[in-house]
C-alpha cells in the first residue's frame, strides 16, 4: 500500500512553500510522525511528518523546488522492503571486469526522460546542468539534471534505472514543458553486491576525485542562516550530497570560535579596495518569494495608511491596578495586546468593511473576527491567529497569543495556527518603532501598526502635561475602504485605548 506525503494547509494568505531540505532519502525507513522534510514560506518554517510506517519510496519534489498547497511530496511503501539507494558519484574510472553474477543484464528497452510539471504559469526552463554523460549508469531517482525557470530549479530525477543512452538538449538550452530532455536505456534496478565491492575497488585504486566544476546549491533554510548570522559560505563545511550545505551545518559553524583578522596596513580608498571589502549573497529563493509578495501586496491593493496617536494612560492605570488579581485568577500576565485585540474587534463592529475582502468583483463581508498577531521569532516575523477573537475574554486573548508566541519562538507554529486571519496587528514598538506604514497581509484589507510608548507633552484641558503616548497607523485597501471608514476605525481604536470602560459598555 502506497501513502501519499502531501504539502501541509499553507492559508488563505500562503499560496507557495519552498522545499528547504529532506530530512531523508528514498530507500530509507520512517515511522509514524517521523520528519520527513522542511517547508519555509514567506512567514515560518514548517515540518512535514510522515502520515504512515514504511519506507521512503520515492521523492516528488526535491530540495529547492517551489510547491502549492497540496502539492505531492514524496510517495511512501507501508510496511514495505527498503528500496534501492541512489548511487553517490564515483570518480571518472573504468570498473574492473565483473563476474556472471554482478554484472547487470540490459532489457533494452528505451525509456524518454521528460521535463518535469512546472506549473501553470511557467512555460519553459533552462538546462542548466546535466550530472551525467551519455554511458553513464544510473538508478532510479538518481540525478540527471538541473532546470532553472524564472521561479525556481527543478533537479530532473532518472524514472528507471540503466544506462544514460543520449542527451537530447544540452545545457544552455531552453526547453518548453513537455520536451523530452534524454533517453535511458532500462536495465536493473541496482548493483549487486558483487558490483558494489568492485566499484569499491575502483574507488580505492582511483585516489581522491577530481574537485567537481560545477556549483552545489545549497539548502534554502542554510542561506538564509548564514545570511542572518553573518557566516560566509567559505566558513562552513558541507554534510549535504556533494558538499551541499545544510541548516545544521551553518549552525555549527557559527558556534565554532573564530580566528582574529590579520592587522592589516592601511590603504588609500579606491574602488579597488572597497570592492575588497564587499560581499555578494545571492538571495534565497524564501527572500524572492517574500520580496515578490510584498510587491504584489503593493501593486495588487490601492494601499494608504492613516495615522493617530492614543494616550496610553488608561491602559495602563488599568492594567497596573489589575494585574496582580488578574494574574491570580487566570494564570496569565495582564498585556497590551490583548486591549488592541478587544479595542479592534470593536472597531472592526463599526466599519465591517475593514475586515472584509475583495474576491473578483465582490466583497466578502467576514461576520467574524480572526486576529493575526504577528510576532516576532529568530527566524523572521510570523503571524498567528487568534480564532473567533470577538468572542473571547481578555484571559482567553492574553492565553492564546502567550501559546502561539511560544510555538512561533519555537518553530512549532503550524500552518493551520497562521491560516484564516481577516485582520492584522503588527507591534514595531517592541523593537523600538515610533512610526511605521506597515503593509497589506493579503487578502485583508486592514493592518494596525502599534509603536513604541513615549512619554511627551501634550496639551489636557488647556495645560501641557506629559502623557504616555503611542502613534497608532492603520493601513488599508482604498478599494474596499473608503478613508470616512479607514478614520473611524482608527478613532474607535483611540477611543477605547484612553478610556476601556468603554470596551464594557460596547460605546
Amino acid at each position: 500500500m502506497t501513502t501519499e506525503v502531501r504539502v501541509p494547509t499553507l492559508g488563505e494568505s500562503v499560496t507557495e512553500a519552498t522545499i528547504a531540505t529532506w530530512f531523508k532519502k528514498p530507500g530509507d525507513r520512517v515511522e509514524v510522525d517521523e520528519m520527513l522534510c522542511e517547508l519555509e514560506t514567506d512567514k515560518v518554517t514548517v515540518e512535514v511528518p510522515s502520515p504512515a510506517a514504511g519506507t521512503l519510496a520515492e521523492i516528488v519534489a526535491a530540495e529547492g523546488e517551489t510547491v502549492g498547497p497540496d502539492a505531492l511530496l514524496a510517495q511512501i511503501s507501508e510496511g514495505g522492503a527498503a528500496a534501492a539507494q541512489p548511487k553517490a558519484d564515483k570518480p571518472k574510472a573504468e570498473a574492473p571486469a565483473q563476474d556472471t553474477e554482478g554484472q547487470q543484464k540490459m532489457s533494452g528497452k528505451s525509456v524518454d526522460v521528460m521535463v518535469p510539471a512546472l506549473g501553470e504559469s511557467v512555460t519553459e526552463a533552462t538546462v542548466a546542468t546535466w550530472f551525467k554523460k551519455p554511458g553513464d549508469q544510473v538508478a532510479v531517482d538518481e540525478m540527471l539534471c538541473e532546470l532553472e525557470t524564472d521561479k525556481v530549479s527543478v533537479e530532473v530525477p532518472a524514472p528507471v534505472a540503466g544506462v544514460l543512452a543520449e542527451i537530447l538538449v544540452e545545457e544552455g538550452a531552453t526547453v518548453d514543458a513537455k520536451a523530452r530532455l534524454a533517453i535511458i536505456t532500462e536495465g536493473a534496478a541496482g548493483a549487486t553486491p558483487a558490483t558494489r565491492k568492485a566499484q569499491d575497488t575502483v574507488l580505492e585504486n582511483a585516489g581522491p576525485e577530481e574537485p567537481k566544476l560545477r556549483d552545489v546549491e545549497d539548502a534554502p533554510s542554510a542561506k538564509k542562516a548564514m545570511a542572518e548570522q553573518g557566516v560566509s559560505r567559505d566558513q562552513v563545511q558541507g554534510s549535504g550530497r556533494d558538499g551541499r550545505i545544510m541548516k545544521e551545518d551553518v549552525a555549527r559553524a557559527a558556534s565554532a570560535p573564530r580566528p582574529a583578522a590579520p592587522a592589516q596596513a592601511p590603504r588609500a580608498p579606491s574602488s579597488a579596495s572597497d570592492a575588497g571589502r564587499e560581499e555578494r549573497v545571492k538571495m534565497t529563493r524564501l527572500r524572492q518569494t517574500i520580496a515578490r509578495r510584498l510587491k504584489d501586496a503593493q501593486n495588487s491593493a490601492a494601499m494608504l495608511t492613516t495615522y493617530n496617536e492614543a494616550d496610553m494612560s488608561g491602559v495602563m492605570q488599568l492594567r497596573s491596578e489589575y494585574k496582580d488579581a488578574f494574574e491570580k485568577k487566570h494564570k496569565v500576565k495582564l498585556g497590551f495586546m490583548s486591549f488592541f485585540v478587544k479595542a479592534c474587534c470593536h472597531a472592526l463592529k463599526e466599519v465591517p468593511e475593514v475586515n472584509a475582502e475583495i474576491d473578483g468583483t465582490d466583497v466578502v463581508y467576514k461576520n467574524f473576527v480572526h486576529m493575526g498577531v504577528a510576532v516576532g521569532t529568530p527566524s523572521g516575523l510570523v503571524v498567528p491567529v487568534v480564532r473567533d477573537a470577538d468572542q473571547k475574554s481578555f484571559a482567553a486573548i492574553e492565553k492564546e497569543i502567550g501559546e502561539l508566541g511560544a510555538k512561533g519562538r519555537d518553530g512549532k507554529l503550524s500552518m493551520a495556527e497562521m491560516q484564516g486571519g481577516t485582520f492584522t496587528i503588527s507591534n514595531g514598538g517592541v523593537y523600538g518603532s515610533l512610526m511605521s506604514s506597515p503593509i497589506l497581509n493579503p487578502p485583508q484589507s486592514g493592518i494596525l501598526g502599534m509603536h513604541k510608548i513615549q512619554e511627551r507633552p501634550v496639551v489636557v484641558g488647556g495645560q501641557i502635561v506629559i502623557r504616555p503616548m503611542m502613534y497608532l497607523a492603520l493601513s488599508y485597501d482604498h478599494r474596499i475602504v473608503d478613508g470616512k471608514g479607514a478614520v473611524t476605525f482608527l478613532v474607535r481604536v483611540k477611543e477605547a485605548l484612553e478610556d476601556p470602560r468603554r470596551l464594557l459598555m460596547d460605546l
